[in-house]
């Protein structure tokens, strides 16, 4: 069995009103991804902000290595090798990538620009996180953001790498990718845990699971022991029911029409070139590809926020493409960017 890399024991914390975590046990080892499962509200993210020092517990105690630890700050963690990717990434979106990673670092007053540059580049290629390390964060897709955080904690020294809600805003693609990105960490000895509500992504990704529900860590066990079925039981505390779903759906009118659309990125290349597309009343559309493959760059388009380099956007029949934002908003068009803290 592999080595035990984090033991947190009876952790008690509340808030006014509220007992976000009671007697919460965990185990966590090297080399593996462990998923911290529960609903909204469970605890999941409040046990892991207390193992990563941003929170201090009422009562418990946590042990890296067999070793009693007593953060009192993400940064006593992170030395310790805790590092922690948050659904809100602390980023600075004016600046580069390097610049990002370089923030907070000790040294010198003069940083070594190239040194740091080769560093994330390692990493990059160690990890399989393909990030352009002279990119200004504004640039990068939400996806991209993410594994400029996961690169942060790496340069920084993590051997323990939470996550929370990591996939919350990723595509299929760049899930899989995520997921691959960790499983690789997890094959050289890290230990892994990310937090979710999403059994799908549990069975398909985690060693072990720990259900957390109300607070209270339910149980933990390896993932080739449960089903979907039992995981949905613990997090609810009850046996759930499943239905069938109605598939037989109704589609109407064209609503939208795009007709050889074609716009530039941010970097003044051709994002989109000559794209057609239709969406009718009554359906849900789904556009999925990788990251940087002009998914965002469609939506700004729609809604007005990047101008047309050809091609008209027809709503119902009427031609929107130099219309101004307001007056697409006014038709009814709204928008709600990838990053859903933007």
């Amino acid at each position: 069995m592999s080595e035990i890399a984090v033991k947190m024991v009876g952790i008690r914390k509340t808030f006014p009103g509220v007992i976000a975590n009671d007697q919460v046990n965990l185990e966590i080892f090297k080399g593996e991804i462990h998923a911290l499962l529960g609903e909204n509200g469970a605890g999941k993210s409040t046990l892991m902000n207390i193992l990563t020092g941003l929170y201090k517990p009422d009562k418990g105690e946590i042990f890296l290595d067999d070793v009693h630890v007593d953060f009192k700050s993400p940064k006593d963690a992170i030395q310790a090798g805790v590092g922690m990717v948050h659904q809100n990434f602390r980023l600075v979106k004016p600046f580069s990538v390097i610049e990002n990673v370089m923030l907070g670092q000790k040294g010198s007053s003069i940083l070594n620009i190239e040194e740091t540059e080769a560093r994330i580049k390692g990493i990059s290629h160690r990890f399989g996180l393909e990030v352009h390390p002279k990119a200004k964060i504004w640039q990068l897709s939400i996806g991209e953001q993410q594994r400029v955080e996961i690169i942060k904690m790496l340069y920084k020294g993590a051997d323990i790498l939470i996550l929370d809600e990591p996939t919350a805003v990723l595509t299929p693609q760049e899930v899989n990718d995520l997921f691959k990105i960790l499983r690789n960490m997890a094959n050289e000895g890290k230990a892994i845990v990310f937090i979710t509500h999403k059994m799908h992504e549990v069975m398909d990704f985690a060693d072990r699971i720990t259900v957390l529900r109300a607070g209270l860590s339910v149980k933990s066990m390896m993932k080739i022991d449960t089903d979907t079925s039992e995981l949905a039981n613990l997090m609810v505390g009850r046996e759930i029911a499943r239905g069938r779903k109605n598939t037989n759906k109704t589609i109407g009118e064209v609503a939208l029409k795009l007709e050889n659309v074609s716009a530039l990125n941010d970097k003044g290349l051709l994002a989109l070139d000559k794209f057609t597309l239709e969406v009718h009343s009554g359906e849900i559309l789904a556009i999925a590809g990788v990251a940087g493959n002009g998914q965002r760059i469609l939506s700004e388009a729609i809604t007005g926020l990047r101008e047309l380099t050809n091609g008209k956007i027809i709503l119902y029949g009427e031609d929107l493409s130099n219309q101004s934002i307001r007056e697409i908003i006014d038709k009814g068009v709204a928008f709600v960017p990838e990053d859903r803290y933007g």
